[in-house]
């Protein structure tokens, strides 16, 4: 079985359409909307295509009209793009992210998965880079072989005990210092982390294109050029 498992899409639907992986299913770990200039066409896509699909604080704010939290580099672009978002999903699209759950634990070939788009202690929220001991509480917490993870846009996989964390890192927004789109593998039992080129310009000129502020694009134009944190 091969499950692709994607996060943290933000509106890029170009590096979505772009996935090169077959798969039996495709996860999404949440933050479907917001910072890039096709919300609607992500959400659309995901809600056919997807087996599973978590709630990220994005999808949130954009559901229940919240603030996303966002660190204060990204809070400009998240308002503003959020308004975006707002305007051009269809009310039944915001339905379904408000639907989506925060939490979700299953089972394949043995192997026992809990997915949350932050911690399983703040799945909206929390934020936790690779290498910090707050995993360790984290994975004794949960009943799984493999914590799947995102927002943090950076991918890793860490073993903690006979326990693995799993961040695929961002597919429409990635934070590595390389534009390219970011996702993991798994497959009768291995994990593999993957990235791919898509074409970054295409999504340029349509940012190009939205009614927001001139330094929020270049903002968001840096971001995906340069793949920045």
């Amino acid at each position: 079985m091969k499950i692709v498992i994607i996060s943290d899409l933000h509106g890029n639907y170009d590096a979505l359409r772009a996935l090169p992986e077959s798969y039996d299913e495709l996860w999404v770990l949440g933050d479907l909307v917001n910072y890039g200039p096709q919300p609607a066409e992500v959400v659309g896509y995901v809600a056919q295509k997807a087996a599973i699909t978590i709630r990220g604080n994005h999808d949130h704010s954009v559901g229940f009209h919240e603030d996303p939290r966002c660190t204060p580099r990204y809070r400009l672009m998240a308002q503003a793009t959020g308004e975006v978002s707002d305007a051009v999903l269809a009310d039944e699209q915001k339905q379904f992210l408000r639907d989506l759950p925060v939490t979700v634990k299953v089972e394949r070939q043995n192997t026992r998965f809990h997915l949350v788009h932050a911690m399983p202690s703040n799945p909206l929220y929390g934020y936790c880079p690779e290498t910090s001991d707050l995993w360790i509480s984290e994975v004794a917490d949960v009943n799984a072989d493999i914590l799947l993870v995102g927002h943090t846009h950076t991918p890793f996989v860490r073993r903690i005990g006979n326990r693995t964390v799993v961040n695929p890192g961002s597919l429409g927004q990635p934070k590595t210092g390389n534009p390219d789109a970011c996702y993991a593998v798994w497959e009768n039992g291995s994990i593999t982390l993957k990235t791919y080129a898509y074409p970054v310009e295409q999504t340029v000129e349509k940012i190009q294109s939205l009614a927001v502020p001139s330094e929020i694009k270049r903002d968001l134009i840096t971001v995906l050029r340069t793949g920045s944190p």
